[in-house]
């Protein structure tokens, strides 16, 4: 039977948590995963765990935060005047913002914290700094 290598379209389910066994996204009640190993559609981490699998295969993997979204990073938080906001939005802590780049991309900020004339926004993805814990099944190599 062929083991899923780099350049293979894949699909998947699959179960993320956190150390503490809180589930942050799962695939099993929709459709599978389906991305291409090597594409740099998902965390590099993810790729290497299917990598070798075979189709009706199940493994769990730990994968540290250096091969998910990364380390925090403090030069993403950035705090900015309350007029700087859109007219009319009301801030919360935990809003998430969008913000296009020079470049075009647009990111996504989070409301950090609020004061009386400032805000500052986040700009690290929320599991930045999260070892995580996937339990994938390979459903079928395309």
């Amino acid at each position: 039977m062929t083991q899923a290598k780099y350049g293979d379209t894949v699909k998947v389910h699959y179960t993320g948590k956190l150390d503490d066994g809180t589930v942050f996204d799962a695939s099993t009640e929709e459709d599978p995963l389906l991305f291409t190993i090597g594409g740099g559609q998902i965390i590099p981490g993810f790729e290497q765990a299917v990598v070798g699998m075979r189709p009706g295969e199940s493994k769990t993997v730990k994968i540290p935060a250096e091969e998910a979204y990364g380390q925090r990073r403090e030069d993403l938080i950035l705090e900015i005047e309350k007029t700087q906001l859109p007219e009319g939005l009301k801030p919360e802590i935990g809003m998430q913002l969008q913000s296009r780049q020079p470049d075009g991309s647009i990111i996504v900020l989070t409301i950090a914290d609020i004061r009386e004339s400032h805000i500052t926004l986040d700009a690290n993805h929320p599991l930045a700094g999260k070892d995580l814990t996937f339990d994938i099944q390979l459903i079928e190599i395309l």
